[in-house]
């Protein structure tokens, strides 16, 4: 059964943990059963074959898992279970609460994420919707358990207040995608380990990715959903046409190119991210 949940208690808190860190996790927000569902319902699908928006990775091998089990995109554009799900109203609430408007639903995507399966390299989502004015923000579901052993998500809290940051190189050996964005030597990523139903809300420009699954058993499913602020007018191309929460689409700018982006160098208060340059972008977003 479904269950109802209301965050109007917990309303301040979430805000002001997202406000503070970049990120907040609402436990349980998602019943079991529906979880349940979900998860059968995408590897139902899988199993049918390819669709036209699966992405196995920039590079890949007959026995990698990634190829086998490719991430999916914009399901919600031919599947109504993903599209209810991403106009979900406890979504809709939780944002409301966090952005103090709804926002507009751009993207859903979901990962399987097989044993043996390459992880992501650390990245701003901003930096590929290009959201404007504001910023877009994910929910990430967890469809199983996720832990560091299967390849949960992790991310740099506060780095949601630095700008996009210019890309360099990834390990394609230990992420699918094949740029990351640098660290300077004070910060980590810490894993957020989740049980199936919660979500994790996070800010467009928090610096997130995972390691690889290294376990030889366990799937680390994920729905994740992209959402822009209410306010935006624009937002890049791959991701029109937008919805309101109540599914109706509505028209939007196409949000071209990108701006400045930051890169780190050393002040006397330590590491600052200058802005320099400008992005560029050469592939379509997860």
């Amino acid at each position: 059964m479904s269950v109802s949940y209301n965050v109007d208690e917990q309303a301040a808190v979430l805000r002001d943990e997202f406000e503070r860190t970049g990120y907040t996790l609402v436990q349980g927000l998602f019943a079991s059963d529906e979880v349940d569902r979900l998860r059968d319902h995408y590897m139902e699908v899988r199993h049918r074959g390819p669709r036209s928006h699966d992405f196995a990775g920039h590079t890949s091998t007959d026995r990698d898992p990634l190829k086998r089990y490719p991430r999916m995109a914009q399901m919600h554009r031919w599947d109504d279970l993903s599209l209810q799900w991403l106009i979900d109203p406890r979504i809709d609430q939780v944002m409301t609460a966090l952005l103090g408007r709804s926002p507009y639903a751009v993207q859903t995507m979901i990962y399987f994420k097989p044993p043996g399966s390459r992880g992501q390299a650390l990245h701003q989502d901003n930096f590929y919707l290009k959201a404007d004015p504001g910023t877009c923000v994910a929910a990430w579901m967890a469809l199983d358990r996720v832990d560091e052993a299967n390849g949960c998500l992790e991310v740099v809290p506060g780095s949601h207040r630095w700008p996009i940051l210019c890309t360099e190189k990834a390990d394609t050996t230990v992420s699918f995608t094949d740029i990351t964005v640098p660290l300077p030597s004070t910060q980590a990523a810490v894993p957020v380990e989740m049980e199936p139903g919660d979500v994790l809300f996070f800010h467009g420009a928090l610096v997130h990715g995972s390691n690889p699954n290294v376990t030889t058993d366990r799937f680390r499913r994920a729905l994740i959903g992209h959402y822009i602020e209410g306010e935006a007018e624009r937002v890049a191309q791959y991701y029109h046409p937008a919805l309101r929460m109540d599914g109706t689409e509505l028209t939007l700018e196409v949000a071209e190119g990108g701006g400045a982006c930051g890169e780190w160098t050393e002040s006397p208060d330590g590491p600052v991210a200058v802005l320099t340059g400008t992005q560029s972008l050469t592939r379509k977003h997860e």
